[in-house]
Parts: structure tokens; sequence; C-alpha cells
């Protein structure tokens, strides 16, 4: 089997380091590890023969293929032991003074044809290379831990970087049974710019009071299909590491708001409480399992009022149907009757807004996300306004209970958290394509298989419509008065015709 490059050194025996060495020499490639501190690497090796052996026990490979990726990996002892390596990956601390360093004192050991690349997450490309000699030769090769089990990789061209070198980083990524995406050297490349609005508009929506965090990341995970909450996400990989991204990335766009990071993460990194790393972050951890507080129950009540529905409801045909089968009494009435229980569903818009300019009882009206289609979720969410009495709200939880599924209950905001979350996530990942930092396609699958998400920012964008999308941003920058909504041209343009991977050829 040939391989893009058949010798490779790795710097930095770190978690991310060990697992590049692994997929290389799974790939066939010749790979020397170097750490300046010898018994880490000593370490790395040892946990990547295990992981083998362990692979081999299962009957994920046979004894030969074990035998044979140990006989690749091998240990170095000093940088001039990579002299003949042709590709030479830099995996160590985030710092931009001590990777130009490094990285210049490797490109006067290879030969001027090797590639140089860094595993750099967060810093400019250009910037590394604005020390090197040969800045052509020298690109991003962004992987995601645990490398071996995150099947993608980013590779980013510097202002200089060569063509070529591009293309043999995207062949070799593809050796390793990885997907590489192509992306330009921007603040966050593909997914840490991508990944933005997840969890910053989750802290957002704690910090104005409308709901706590295991509720948000209840309606995430039942509504949309994400596999973790935005807080259970940010304790897996620690603020420590979540939070300095976030100030990156907001201060290297000069401030754009769209990126705007939260307090409330910066309090809890000072305080230490950073995840479940630590016992704590966002809950509480005991044996590695969250402490999770029950939800509360469905309430009781004796005799339901009538329900009337907004005539400007969103999905207002199914919302009607789903009333119906679940046993409501409807008005049909121009409007609701004294004793109703009057339900809105707006995008974007606020119930406290909705009740005023509908001239509705605001003390008897609650609010219902209807962006997507009740039949597509595990949870309904309803929303009060200040005014709303206690017994119409416990009266809409009842009534939307009655057939088993989850309900959830937030206070007043211009727009639901689902609504709120979606529509930053497809705005800021149609900002990415019309800054043209990558092509649709390669968003999509650098999301998917970077994130974890459902389907691609684009692709929801599409599922659940580009103009309720639009409508939700618009009437949020209403609300708030807000830049952070500010809708992409990207999105404004095709927000009628489609986003997903639209002719991307023309884009």
């Amino acid at each position: 089997m040939t391989v893009t490059f058949s010798k490779v050194g790795v710097v930095g025996a770190g978690a991310m380091g060990r697992g590049i060495a692994q997929i290389a020499a799974q790939a066939g490639s010749e790979v020397l590890l170097f750490d300046t501190q010898p018994a880490a690497v000593a370490k790395a090796l040892a946990e990547v023969f295990g992981q083998w052996d362990r692979l081999h026990e299962k009957g994920r490979i046979d004894a030969d293929a074990a035998q044979r990726n140990k006989a690749l990996l091998k240990p170095a002892d000093n940088l001039a032991a990579l002299a003949d390596c042709d590709l030479v990956i830099e995996a160590i601390v985030e710092r931009l003074d001590v990777k130009q360093a490094l990285l210049a004192e490797i490109e006067g050991i290879v030969a001027p044809s090797a590639v140089l690349v860094t595993n750099t997450s967060s810093l400019s490309v250009t910037a590394i290379a604005a020390a090197l000699k040969r800045p052509q030769q020298f690109a991003g090769f962004h992987f995601f831990n645990p490398v071996p089990l995150m099947k993608v990789v980013e590779v980013i061209a510097g202002l200089k970087t060569a063509k070529a070198a591009c293309q043999q980083l995207a062949a070799f990524a593809r050796d390793m049974g990885h997907t590489p995406v192509q992306a330009q050297d921007t603040p966050g490349f593909i997914v840490n710019h991508a990944g933005r609005a997840y969890g910053t508009e989750a802290l957002r929506i704690v910090s104005e009071g409308i709901s706590d965090f295991a509720t948000i990341d209840r309606i995430l995970r039942d509504q949309v299909g994400f596999k973790l909450g935005p807080f259970e996400l940010m304790d897996l990989t620690a603020l420590d590491v979540s939070h300095p991204v976030m100030e990156s990335i907001y201060r290297q766009y000069y401030d754009e708001p769209r990126y705007r990071p939260s307090v409330i993460t910066a309090q809890r990194l000072a305080a230490g409480v950073v995840g479940r790393k630590v016992g704590e972050g966002f809950y509480s951890y005991i044996d590695g399992k969250a402490q999770v507080a029950p939800e509360p129950p469905t309430p009781q009540v004796a005799e339901m009022p009538p329900v009337w529905v907004s005539t400007r409801a969103a999905r207002r045909s199914e919302l009607y149907q789903l009333l119906k089968d679940l046993g409501a009494k409807i008005e049909t009435g121009q409007s609701p009757s004294p004793q109703a229980l009057s339900i809105v569903a707006p995008l974007g818009f606020d119930i406290t807004t909705v009740a005023v300019v509908e001239r509705l009882d605001p003390s008897r009206t609650v609010g219902i996300d209807m962006l997507i289609d009740d039949a597509a979720t595990k949870r309904r969410v309803l929303a009060t306004n200040p005014a709303t009495r206690a017994d119409m709200r416990d009266a809409a939880h009842a009534l939307f209970a009655r057939d088993g599924k989850a309900v959830s209950v937030i206070r007043d905001s211009g727009g639901f958290v689902t609504q709120r979350v979606v529509a930053c996530i497809v705005n800021i990942a149609s900002d990415i394509c019309q800054q043209q930092i990558c092509s649709p396609k390669d968003l999509e699958t650098a999301v998917t298989l970077g994130l974890g998400y459902p389907i691609g920012p684009l692709a929801m964008g599409d599922r659940w419509g580009p103009t309720n999308i639009l409508e939700v941003l618009f009437n949020m920058q209403t609300v708030y008065g807000d830049p952070r909504y500010r809708p992409s041209p990207w999105l404004r343009r095709r927000g009628a015709i489609g986003l997903s991977l639209l002719h991307e050829e023309n884009q």
C-alpha cells in the first residue's frame, strides 16, 4: 500500500499528538514521536500499543497488523532525528511564539520539500508561518479529540501555502481513514467557528433568566436531536478549553457581536468549576455521572378551560390538529372568550409583545414553539409571559402533556430556546459561506463529523424553513435591538430557494 507521506514526525506526545501518531502508523507511515519530556513519549507509546492490543483482542485487527503498527511507531530522541521526514506535525501548546520557534527550528532540519503542519485549533496559520522561510510548505492540519474516533480533519491554507501542499495533506487524511475538509485561514476555521452559536446562545438564554441549564439541555436534545445539550457538552470539553476559544474567536473577529462570550463561563473558569474532569461544572458529578434534578411533575388540573389559537400562529393547522388529538375544547371565534386559554405560536417574538399586538389578555396567554413539526420532536416547549396566571400556565402544561410527551415551560423571551439556538447556528453557518471560508459541502461535513450535530447547519435551515429562520432572526433583532441577530447576506439572498449544497459549483 502506497501512503502519501512515508515518514512522518509528530512533535508533542499529549492526547492529540498520540492520536495523530496512532492513525499515521495505521495508515502505513513510519512515525517518529518526539516530546521534550522523554517520559511522555514512553507513556504515549505504551498507551497506543495497548490500544492496538485491545483492538486485536476484540478481533478488530489481526496479530500481524498489530505488530506492523508497533514496528512503524518509534520514539525520537531529539528533533534532529526528524531530518528524513517528509511531513512533520506539530501538536504542542497553543502559544504563537512557542509554535513559531519550534517550527523554525524544524524547518532548518528537514529537507526543503518536506511539509510542515500545525494542529492549532485557534491560532492563525498565516501568523505562525510568518516565522518560516518556506511558508508555502506550511499549513494547518487540525484534528479533533479523540483523534482515532473523530473522523474529520481541517486542512487550512495560510496566505502563502502552496495548493499542492494542501492536496497532499487531504490525500494523507484519506490514507488515515479521515475525511478532509478545506478551510481558509480565519479564526476558528470551520468547526470551532460554526460551533459558536450552540453554547454562546444557550448561555445568553440562561443569563436572561429564561430557563436553567438542565431544561435547556433537555429541550435541545429532545426537540432538535443533539446528542448532548450545550451545558453537557461544555462540561465534557471543560471550560478551561472552551472558554478561551470563545474569547479568542471573539477577539480575532474584532469583537463581532455574534461571537460574544459570556460572563457565566468566565466566572466558572475563575472558580475552577470547569466540568466533568474536576467533578463539578454546570452539573455535579459522582463517579463521572451527572447529577440532574428530576423534571417538575405535570400539574393536575380539575377543569380544563377552552382553548383559542391565534390566527397568526406558526403551523396553525398542525397546531389545531394537535389540540383536537389532545381532546381540547377549541374556540373558533375571531377573539377568545373571557374564559379561554389563548395559545400563540410566534417565530422570534416574545409572548408579551404578541399578546399586546393581538390585543389578547396576557394573563391568559401562553406560547408554544412550533418551529419544528410536533411529530418530529420528543418534547413540547411552552412559554409564559410575566402576567400569565398560574392556573392558565398549569392548564396549558397539563393539556400538552396529555399524550405523554414531555413538556417544558420556560419564561418569556424573544424566540424560544430552539428557535434562538437553531437560528443562530444557521446564521453563523451562512456567514461562513458568505466569507467563502469553505464550501457548503465541506461545512456540512465538518459540522456533522466534528461537532456531532444531527444534521448540518444548512440542512437545518432547509428542513425547518429558511424563511422561518429569517423571520426568527428579524423578529429577535426587533425585540433585542442587538446586532448579533443580524441575518447574514448569504442567508437573506438564499432564504427563499434553500441553503444546503446550493449549486455548489456556483458558490
